[in-house]
């Protein structure tokens, strides 16, 4: 399959890229705007591969995006690109309205017409694949429940908002124009080549350089986490065996509350580099909640694991510290971001 991947230079967009390329010879045409979270050096073990492709590319820009389709005839599309900071999206908005709803618009209507065009043959064969979050659902009680993909969508920050409208329109898409379409909603991620804004890779930086471990509230707000590279594997089983116009909700049945989470951070990277000041537990700090800040996340992923075949691979507690390894021997990947485009001091998703 030749696979175009939007938003392939960020995050979680990267280990699609890695995972497509790297380990099951699909070829990848990505195409990213390179803002501020992306970065071409979470993709250059693949970048001189025959079967990967680089566009710098708005997903708003409707004409260039079918013009790659065309001209690299695709097979399949993996829409990640998105906004997706929570804090963000409540300081500045707008940015959140245009990428995630109107960049998603763009996508499917240039979709539309390149399928459109397709013989029958690789119509048959075509998907539309919109990768969304479990923050769509809203919030859960601490003392059970876990969102299903026939949770009522209830989001409550901008960012939440976004994504929901945009699945909205996915569907749409597939109801009104038989574009064939699945959806996708997942659970926080962490692993290698994270953002240094998200609380995981936070928490680390901040602790290896001894710097304050902020957390929002009392840090009981619970979030299931989700390797990265589990969630690759999940959303290619997605795009390839797939029901169309079906969604599948992707989580990690690793649920633990923020606090640990730092707790566990802290305590691993006293075991490898102890400070001479004494446990790092000591630089967390607990500081005034944001606004609107959900309660629990958790994903029932029994449908993509009995239908799909795929269930989450990585115990929480040795993929984080595997992530710590990572991050301690990749310094020339997250410094020069840390210095030149993030000063740490925001925030973290989920702190």
């Amino acid at each position: 399959m030749k696979i175009m991947v939007t938003g392939g230079a960020g995050f979680i967009g990267s280990a699609v890229c890695r995972h497509l390329v790297r380990d099951l010879g699909h070829a990848v045409v990505n195409v990213d705007k390179l803002t501020y979270a992306s970065s071409l050096a979470s993709t250059a073990e693949i970048s001189s591969s025959p079967l990967y492709k680089f566009y710098k590319e708005d997903i708003c820009n409707r004409d260039a995006i079918l013009a790659i389709l065309k001209h690299e005839s695709v097979d399949a599309i993996m829409h990640l690109a998105a906004e997706s900071h929570v804090d963000r999206s409540i300081d500045g908005p707008g940015a959140f309205m245009q990428t995630n709803i109107m960049g998603t618009f763009s996508m499917l209507q240039a979709a539309r017409a390149y399928f459109d065009e397709l013989s029958s043959e690789r119509r048959a064969a075509f998907r539309f694949h919109h990768i969304s979050t479990d923050e769509v659902f809203g919030e859960l009680e601490l003392d059970g429940g876990l969102f299903t993909e026939d949770t009522p969508y209830a989001p409550s920050s901008p960012y939440s908002a976004s994504k929901a409208a945009s699945d909205h329109l996915v569907r749409a898409w597939q109801h009104t124009y038989g574009l064939p379409v699945v959806l996708s909603n997942c659970s926080n991620n962490y692993g290698p080549y994270h953002f240094p804004e998200k609380l995981i890779p936070l928490m680390i930086i901040n602790g290896i350089e001894s710097k304050p471990l902020p957390v929002y509230g009392t840090g009981e707000n619970v979030r299931d986490w989700l390797h990265v590279e589990d969630h690759a594997r999940a959303l290619v089983a997605v795009i390839t065996r797939g029901r169309v116009g079906e969604s599948y909700n992707i989580g990690g049945r690793n649920e633990r509350s923020n606090l640990r989470v730092v707790e566990a951070i802290a305590d691993t990277l006293d075991e490898i580099m102890p400070l001479n000041s004494g446990p790092r537990r000591t630089l967390i700090t607990f500081v005034g909640d944001r606004p609107g800040h959900d309660l629990r996340y958790a994903i029932d992923a029994t449908k993509i694991e009995a239908e799909l075949g795929w269930k989450a691979q990585y115990d929480f507690d040795l993929g984080l510290r595997q992530t710590i390894d990572w991050y301690l021997a990749n310094r020339d990947w997250w410094e020069p971001i840390r210095t030149a485009r993030y000063a740490g001091e925001r925030l973290g998703k989920g702190t």
